[in-house]
């Protein structure tokens, strides 16, 4: 008699909570991971000795030492934030150029001198009527105290350029990144939606811009083209900045996802997989909100997705990234709503690997502590839910297929090809007439309760591929 696919995958659960419950058993000391997760819009993180924190929009903020078990420090915008207390007083300039009262998505940097720099930003909204401050504490924690704004964006008349302000080629002053390039000079990524992603020059004694530059320098972006959040990580090992952003609208049905360009400069140009230079990625003169025409361009990492066991993620996005340099590994922090689950949103952690052509993939489970290792093929073969995460900006989630990795080098099922294990642990996959490079990983699967083998590889026009191990 045939028995179906579910009917195993229960039987086989039964197994697993039974043995672990049987002292004497293999499964008695195995140890799963334990989360906990918090709400945290816009996440940028810092590392503080050995504590992560993220600070996000609307004045939250969390913190956790593995980056599996979170705690909130923080949660709205109100004169008891302990990160800005009497915060409306503190920042009463921002709130009343921006027309709000809340804030946006900050960063926090540490300087030589210590202390914590927090880029702090308001904006009305349905306008780019938007500042943009610097705000120091002597703890990561706060209080922090305000020293001023020092962009504004949205004006009628004269803007921080010295031109008349245009808000399809000039910034909309809100989601900063302050960071050091790999010879010590510090910058500023920033803008939203408008004009474009633009870059600054930052003085890294004071933390405010060096003078004489205006808005910057544009990287991306211009006719109010839906690209925000825009973070900047060196990678030594690749000797490339990558430039992280989020293409699309955040809500759950606006198609929010994550994508990567990359520069030998930290101001650069940046280019995609295929060599498109991002400085010409805009939406098409004349339109608002135009995603067809932005969508063919940067490497799509991530964005909505559901794998069989209904675990994904809905309008992921809003990331930052962390490379750390004494195990070389790095991260990828983002918010993201989930599956039938609304505009509810948490925090999560993905580990990130470097393909053979020096592109992050992400991997697809949130991080549990595991470590890159040596595969063997007897490792890898076996049937896997197939993830497409393709080049598109949709509101639709993209379904996993049943595939199968057979030892003769054959892919079956839902995609058809060939795939080969080369190296220790990477690999590389022909399906849909696209060639695939990425890497096997093992992961904790949090909804399967189980470890299962993973991959995460790109293909050259920038899509993203996940397989999960499907073990029933």
């Amino acid at each position: 008699m045939k028995m179906s696919k579910r009917f195993l995958r229960i039987l086989a659960l039964t197994f697993i909570i039974t043995a672990c419950l049987i002292p004497g058993t293999a499964f008695a000391t195995f140890q799963k991971p334990v989360f906990s997760d918090v709400s945290v819009h816009d996440p940028s993180v810092i590392k503080v000795d050995d504590m992560f924190y993220v600070f996000g929009s609307h004045l939250a903020s969390a913190k956790s030492a593995d980056l599996m078990k979170w705690t909130q420090i923080s949660s709205s915008v109100n004169n008891d934030n302990p990160l800005i207390p009497n915060v409306h007083e503190e920042l009463k300039e921002t709130f009343e150029w921006a027309e709000t009262d809340t804030l946006w998505a900050p960063d926090v940097t540490q300087l030589e001198d210590g202390r914590f720099y927090m880029y702090y930003n308001a904006c009305r909204g349905d306008s780019p009527k938007s500042a943009l401050g610097l705000a120091v504490a002597d703890d990561i924690e706060g209080p922090y105290k305000n020293k001023g704004v020092f962009l504004k964006s949205g004006m009628e008349g004269i803007s921080n350029d010295g031109t008349r302000y245009d808000a399809t080629k000039h910034p909309n002053v809100v989601d900063p990144h302050t960071f050091f390039d790999k010879d010590g000079k510090l910058w500023m990524v920033y803008g939203s939606y408008s004009g474009g992603i633009f870059i600054l020059e930052m003085d890294r004694k004071t933390g405010f811009p060096l003078p004489n530059q205006g808005y910057g320098k544009k990287l991306i972006g211009g006719n109010h083209s839906r690209i925000e959040g825009a973070y900047i990580l060196y990678n030594p090992d690749t000797e490339y900045y990558y430039m992280y952003m989020s293409f699309g609208g955040l809500a759950a049905d606006g198609g929010y996802n994550i994508r990567v360009a990359r520069s030998k400069h930290p101001d650069g140009p940046y280019y995609d997989a295929e060599g498109h230079a991002m400085i010409n990625v805009r939406g098409k003169e004349g339109t608002l909100f135009d995603d067809r025409s932005i969508e063919p361009y940067g490497v799509k990492l991530m964005g909505n997705f559901q794998f069989e066991n209904k675990s994904g993620y809905v309008s992921p996005g809003h990331n930052s990234a962390f490379y750390d340099e004494k195990t070389g590994q790095s991260y990828l922090f983002f918010h993201t709503r989930f599956p039938g689950r609304g505009e509810e949103h948490e925090v999560r952690v993905h580990q990130m690997l470097m393909n053979k052509e020096g592109w992050p993939v992400v991997a697809p489970h949130r991080y549990a502590g595991e470590k890159l290792g040596k595969v063997k093929n007897s490792d890898v073969i076996g049937d896997y839910q197939l993830v497409r995460h393709g080049k598109d900006i949709s509101a639709d989630i993209k379904e996993s297929a049943d595939i199968r990795l057979h030892r003769n080098g054959k892919v079956s099922g839902g995609a058809e090809g060939k795939w080969k294990k080369t190296g220790h642990n990477r690999i590389e996959l022909k399906i849909d007439g696209k060639k695939y490079n990425g890497v096997f990983l093992r992961q904790w699967d949090t909804s399967a309760g189980r470890k299962v083998m993973t991959f995460s590889a790109l293909s050259r026009e920038g899509g993203a591929v996940w397989g999960s191990e499907d073990l029933y």
